[in-house]
C-alpha cells in the first residue's frame, strides 16, 4: 500500500495536510518586513538561511479570516516550483502517513474552501484532512507580483 508522509496542521478547526517533500522548515517567531503593494493575504518578507522568504497569512488567502496570532502559530516554509514561501498556520501539529487509496478527490467546496485549493480529502480516524494544492495557492499572477517584490528588495 502507497503511502505518504505529510505534514498536518490546523486552520482555525480544520486540518490540512501537505506532503512533506514540500516542507522546508517549521518556523515559530519571525520578524517581518512589511511591503506596501502586495494582495491582503502577504504578510511582509523575512530572511531565511540567506533567502528573502514572502510570509503569507494562510488563513486570509482561503478567505478563512486572518489568523490570530498564539504559542501555537507556526510558519511552515515550503518550497512551491523555484520559490521559497513561509504560510502562517494556526498550529502545526504532526507528521502523518497517508494511503494514497483513502485520498479522495475534492468536492467543489469544502466549507468556504474552493476546490482549485485542494489535491484532496482523507478520512482518517473520522477526521476529515483537506491536501492542500501549494501551487494553486501561489497562483502565477501572485507568483509575479511576489517575484517583482522580492526583486524590488534584493
Amino acid at each position: 500500500m502507497e503511502t505518504d508522509k505529510h505534514i498536518l496542521f490546523k486552520l482555525k478547526e480544520q486540518t490540512f495536510a501537505v506532503h512533506v517533500q514540500q516542507i522546508v522548515s517549521i518556523e515559530r517567531e519571525l520578524s517581518l518586513t512589511k511591503v506596501p503593494r502586495t494582495p491582503d493575504f502577504m504578510m511582509g518578507v523575512t530572511e531565511m538561511r540567506g533567502i528573502m522568504t514572502p510570509i503569507i497569512d494562510l488563513r486570509e488567502r482561503l478567505n478563512l479570516g486572518g489568523v490570530e496570532i498564539t504559542d501555537q502559530t507556526r510558519t511552515l516554509v515550503v518550497q512551491v516550483d523555484d520559490m521559497q514561501i513561509g504560510m502562517l498556520v494556526d498550529q502545526a501539529t504532526e507528521v502523518k502517513d497517508i494511503p494514497s487509496s483513502l485520498i479522495k478527490s475534492a468536492p467543489k467546496l469544502v466549507g468556504e474552501i474552493k476546490d482549485t485549493f485542494l489535491l484532496g480529502v482523507a478520512t482518517i480516524d473520522d477526521e476529515l484532512i483537506l491536501l492542500l494544492d501549494l501551487e494553486q495557492i501561489i497562483q502565477f499572477t501572485e507568483k509575479n507580483q511576489l517575484q517583482e517584490v522580492m526583486n524590488e528588495l534584493d
